[in-house]
C-alpha cells in the first residue's frame, strides 16, 4: 500500500495548518508530521478493527474530549481552528478522515494538553519518546524505539 507523499504532505497539509493557527515551528511541525506517520502510515484513514478516525488516528472519545475540557476554554485557539479548516460549531469527529488539516490540528490539541514541552525538532528519539508518552499512550501500540526512523523521516522530509 502507498500513501501520501511525505514531503508534501509535511510542506502543504502540517506546516501551513499549524501556522495558521499561530501552533507552527519546526517542532511541532516535525511531532505531528512524524505523528502521522506512525499512526497511520499516511495511508489509514479509518483504523482497522478499532475506533480511530484520520491521518492521525484519533478516537473519537479523545477528539470530543478535546472540545469538552480544553478547546471549549480555550475559545482563541477554537476559533482559529474551525476557521482554518472552513468549519463552524462543533465538528463531528468523523471531519477527520476527510479534512487533514483538522486532523492535524486535532492532535496538536491532544498535544497542547501535555505539560511537558516539545523536544528539539531534530530529536528523533524525543520525538517518538514524546508522542509514545502523550499521544498514544503506555497501553498504545507504538514502540518508541522502533519509530525513532520513522520520526527521523518527518525531520528530514
Amino acid at each position: 500500500m502507498t500513501g501520501l507523499n511525505l514531503s508534501q504532505f509535511k510542506s502543504l497539509i502540517v506546516r501551513p495548518a499549524l501556522e495558521a493557527v499561530s501552533l507552527g515551528g519546526d517542532k511541532s511541525v516535525n511531532l505531528l508530521t512524524g505523528t502521522c506517520v506512525v499512526e497511520s502510515g499516511l495511508a489509514w484513514l479509518q483504523q482497522l478493527n478499532g475506533p480511530a478516525l484520520g491521518i492521525a488516528q484519533m478516537e473519537p472519545a479523545t477528539h470530543n474530549d478535546c472540545w469538552a475540557n480544553y478547546l471549549r476554554y480555550q475559545p482563541d485557539i477554537a476559533n482559529r481552528i474551525l476557521a482554518t479548516c472552513c468549519l463552524s460549531g462543533l465538528p463531528d469527529a468523523g471531519i477527520m478522515v476527510w479534512n487533514l488539516r483538522y486532523a492535524v490540528l486535532m492532535a496538536r490539541v491532544k498535544y497542547l494538553r501535555t505539560p511537558e514541552p516539545l523536544p528539539s525538532a531534530t530529536d528523533a528519539a524525543a520525538l517518538s519518546t514524546y508522542h509514545k508518552q502523550h499521544y498514544n499512550t503506555v497501553l498504545g501500540q507504538a514502540n518508541a524505539a522502533a519509530n525513532t526512523s520513522l520520526f527521523q523521516q518527518a525531520i528530514n522530509a
